[in-house]
């Protein structure tokens, strides 16, 4: 049975070093990003958001070393910028913190945080929200996950913020390598309940729930077939490689990206060398 308190993927995390160029990046790929947010000293980070119309992607840096921020700094030093962890959308933390320490997982939290957020008027006000986050090992394809519920959605999703140049409206797939797909899908099905899906070309696919984005686990030889003249340097032998997103408009996409993208099969790809070690693929459908 899905767990009550999860909707699907909430966000994809980005952990990025240098956290004001990686934004000035993305800009440049057409994406409208939020005013920088900075966590609080026990985080020792800060974030920029790229909001769509449910979901988002959050461009997390270090700013200052803590003890909370240690997994991060050692994804960096051992895999580089790319997608370190994903989120979910969590109805509620505290229920669902329980719900999968029911099914044997010790879960971390829930935790209460929040940032400072300058809204449009000018006023200064703040994202509320509670998280709760699967024990730290279990990491299907090397990818953490955590829940998030949102309780201040009022100062994340801001109209403002949701309109991109590339036309981009919502996550559609998020892409992970492994070298065994069945086994990473079934891993990640196990910890959210959800049911595998076998792939035309042997990938593996785990619904996330709900309308949202869903888990693709393939093969470095399968992405590379899935994505031929895309240069993949920097892709991990296992981990997150990249983010399929809807465009409403696949032409004001490739416009966005200009030379950094090309236009291959009906979607508008950037390697991950554009993107903060993160491939791209732009699809209207």
């Amino acid at each position: 049975m899905a767990l009550r308190n999860l909707i699907g993927i909430d966000h994809a995390v980005v952990v990025v070093q240098d956290l004001d160029k990686a934004a000035e990046n993305w800009k440049l790929l057409g994406f409208t990003v939020s005013p920088r947010g900075t966590h609080s000293a026990h985080m020792g980070s800060g974030n920029y958001t790229i909001m769509f119309d449910a979901d988002y992607v959050e461009l997390l840096g270090v700013l200052t070393e803590t003890e909370h921020n240690i997994p991060t700094r050692n994804f960096l030093a051992r895999r580089g910028e790319g997608v370190e962890r994903i989120a979910f959308t969590a109805v509620d933390s505290a229920a669902g913190a329980e719900e999968i320490r029911a099914r044997g997982y010790a879960a971390l939290g829930p935790t209460d945080f929040e940032r400072p957020v300058s809204m449009p008027d000018g006023t200064l006000s703040a994202a509320k929200f509670r998280t709760f986050q699967w024990p730290i090992e279990e990491t299907p394809a090397g990818v953490r996950i955590f829940a998030c519920q949102h309780k201040t959605r009022e100062t994340v999703w801001i109209p403002q913020l949701q309109r991109h140049a590339n036309a981009t409206r919502r996550l559609k797939r998020v892409l992970l390598v492994t070298p065994d797909p069945a086994k990473d899908a079934a891993h990640m099905a196990r910890l959210i309940d959800r049911e595998v899906h076998a792939e035309p070309d042997g990938a593996a696919s785990v619904p996330s729930g709900s309308d949202r984005a869903d888990f693709v686990f393939l093969t470095g030889d399968q992405l590379s077939r899935r994505y031929p003249g895309v240069a993949l340097a920097g892709i991990p032998a296992r981990g997150a490689a990249g983010l399929v997103l809807v465009t409403s408009d696949l032409a004001a996409a490739e416009k966005a990206v200009g030379n950094a993208g090309a236009q291959i099969g009906g979607s508008v790809l950037l390697a991950p060398a554009q993107a903060n070690g993160v491939l791209l693929a732009f699809v209207t459908t």
